[in-house]
């Protein structure tokens, strides 16, 4: 967790503040994809599902709520070094940027970096137009002297970004709260490739990464006391059976989620209590008791592998900050003019 950052119930039902003042452009990103990665993900040998799914507008009030469990550590960990080093950090990243950010979030972090910053112009990019427009909104309001614009689309794909006549001397991409653990090492290399791209020369990323640690600690984080994650987990079979005619049933299937040393990541699954047939969008598909639907990755890094995974997709790997406890990592990479 998380997938594309869509925070919460502040961000899906409040509602547009009537001074915002941005630009919105929609690169309509292809909603067919639910259901054809559904039905593919579905009859592979092992079957998946892709988490950016998740989101919804009741996934994003559930992961909302993950991000205040006392399990949970990163939210509370990276926002925490944002407000240690978010000055620090901003040096680096110069005056005068436009800054990138990859996911509409609650904008807690976002803020305390803006203030930092002081950037000419912000850009958010996100697959979901309801929260894309909250954030953008609530940030032009904060924020009046800095030109905010929203991209709806898929940012996990290559895109043309539309053009802001804001004067900025470089882009600047944001990509906090570990999403990068949630792409496979290769799908997180073509990743960062596509952002380099985006920043293009002499531009910079700031990235937050997830830490390699005690394997109790991310079982317990991802499997919490109060059931709020396989909540999280189950709820993207409730977006199936409504928005594709499913008919899971969700007492069928348990939230099973472990840690992969081998893989270096946490593994998120949903899996099958009975034989049993499921039914979506006219396929039905077969499930044996054990079996299970792969729904998300989390990989954890460290300082090292994740700044050769950097360079290795044309980036300079020139700054990094961790917590006392050595749980999260902010790095800052640039790329050459």
């Amino acid at each position: 967790m998380p997938w594309y950052s869509l925070h919460g119930p502040n961000s899906i039902d409040r509602a547009v503040p009537p001074s915002a003042d941005f630009l919105f452009h929609d690169l309509n990103p292809d909603t067919e994809n639910l259901r054809d990665d559904v039905l593919r993900g579905l009859a592979q040998p092992r079957k998946s599902l892709a988490p950016k799914y998740f989101y919804d507008a009741r996934g994003s009030e559930l992961f909302e709520a993950i991000c205040a469990l006392p399990e949970y550590y990163p939210t509370r960990t990276e926002l925490a070094m944002m407000q240690a080093s978010g000055a620090e950090m901003a040096r680096r990243l110069g005056p005068q940027c436009l800054l990138i950010e990859y996911g509409a979030g609650s904008g807690r972090k976002t803020r305390v970096l803006i203030e930092a910053l002081a950037p000419v112009a912000y850009m958010a990019i996100d697959i979901s137009r309801t929260a894309l427009r909250q954030c953008a909104a609530e940030l032009a309001v904060a924020y009046p002297t800095v030109q905010v614009a929203a991209v709806c689309a898929d940012y996990t794909r290559p895109l043309q970004l539309p053009a802001i006549d804001a004067g900025a001397r470089r882009r600047v991409i944001y990509f906090p709260g570990s999403t990068v653990g949630n792409f496979t090492r290769l799908e997180a290399l073509a990743f960062l490739r596509y952002a380099h791209a985006i920043a293009g020369p002499g531009g910079a990323m700031l990235v937050g990464v997830d830490l390699k640690k005690d394997h109790a600690r991310l079982h317990a984080a991802y499997n919490d006391a109060q059931g709020v994650t396989a909540a999280f987990n189950l709820n993207l079979l409730t977006r199936i059976n409504r928005e594709l005619g499913g008919d899971f049933k969700l007492e069928a299937f348990e939230h099973h989620a472990f840690y992969d040393a081998d893989e270096g990541r946490i593994e998120m699954h949903l899996r099958s209590l009975s034989d049993q047939q499921i039914r979506v969008a006219g396929r039905t598909f077969h499930f044996c008791a054990g079996e299970t639907i792969h729904t998300e990755n989390s990989c954890k890094y460290s300082v090292e592998e994740f700044q050769q995974l950097a360079r290795d997709a044309g980036f300079v790997a020139e700054d990094c900050w961790t917590d006392a406890a050595h749980l999260f990592s902010v790095h800052y990479l640039s790329i050459s003019a």
